[in-house]
């Protein structure tokens, strides 16, 4: 097929295995990269890249623990190994810890999610860019999340590494600027199991109550949200390094109420979400 937009490139997604990273490996697929699938089940990365092979695209896959730099690199070197190049890497991989307050969230969890965001976005990024700048050229790109730009309370392991995210790629941008493109992107709400399956230390999970008209107000399937790194990761960007994304922008909120309005005054409800809140033990002092 011509006219594709990432045509002859080859991409590396990580956490690739389901939700907003298995929609951006599919979504690069067809237009035309050759992906490879990552995530730290062997079972899941096998089951996603016989799909995409059956559907007549270039795959392949490696289980990878994003926390363990050669884990990391061996995924680089898997890319390279098998498709000659290396050309898109999204660091997208990251856990999310329970619902509630700092203290009491249990620091296996707490370190999980900060370990997940901050080191996997730290080694896939120096694992792309070690490549990236001998050939002058590639896209990286980090995403962001709820966070990024303010303290979220409750949430501390997830948003404040989400902060560190924005505030090193941003500096990353400027070190390598003219070198490599390189872009923060925050992909807003993504109906993922990160929404609709949240975990909340026991005693919060009525805090999580109002999520679900979130979700019915702003929230997009994956393949929506992933035609952002789409144009990130196309010619369109070259040269724009530091370009940082909101896919949900004001515009896009002001939308989502103004369409939940229009539901009402039609007499048709919008849609009810349920997330299914998964309660964890807190752990007290």
């Amino acid at each position: 097929m011509s006219g594709r937009l990432l045509e002859g490139r080859v991409a590396v997604v990580t956490g690739s295995t389901r939700g907003l990273g298995r929609a951006i490996a599919r979504l690069y697929a067809e237009q035309g990269a050759a992906v490879v699938i990552s995530s730290r089940s062997p079972d899941a990365v096998g089951s996603v890249v016989a799909e995409l092979q059956a559907a007549g695209h270039r795959a392949s896959g490696l289980k990878c623990d994003v926390t363990d730099p050669d884990q990391v690199q061996a995924l680089g070197d898997h890319a390279l190994l098998t498709f000659g190049r290396l050309d898109i890497w999204v660091n997208n991989a990251g856990l999310s810890a329970p619902y509630g307050p700092t203290l009491s969230v249990p620091y296996p969890a707490f370190r999980a999610s900060v370990e997940s965001i901050v080191l996997g976005t730290y080694h896939g990024s120096r694992v792309a860019l070690r490549h990236m700048r001998h050939t002058r050229g590639g896209r990286l790109i980090n995403l962001l999340g709820r966070g990024d730009r303010r303290p979220v309370p409750y949430q501390n392991a997830y948003a404040a590494s989400k902060a560190w995210v924005r505030s090193f790629t941003l500096a990353l941008a400027r070190e390598y600027r003219g070198e490599v493109g390189i872009y923060a992107l925050n992909p807003g709400l993504v109906r993922t199991d990160l929404l609709l399956r949240p975990q909340a230390l026991d005693g919060y999970q009525e805090r999580l109550a109002p999520l679900g008209t979130l979700i019915a107000w702003w929230a997009r399937p994956p393949e929506v949200a992933a035609q952002q790194a789409l144009r990130l990761a196309a010619s369109a960007a070259h040269g724009r390094g530091g370009l940082e994304v909101q896919a949900l922008t004001p515009a896009g909120m002001l939308g989502g109420l103004l369409r939940a309005e229009m539901q009402r005054l039609r007499g048709r409800a919008a849609a009810r979400v349920n997330p299914e809140v998964q309660t964890v033990r807190p752990d007290h002092f």
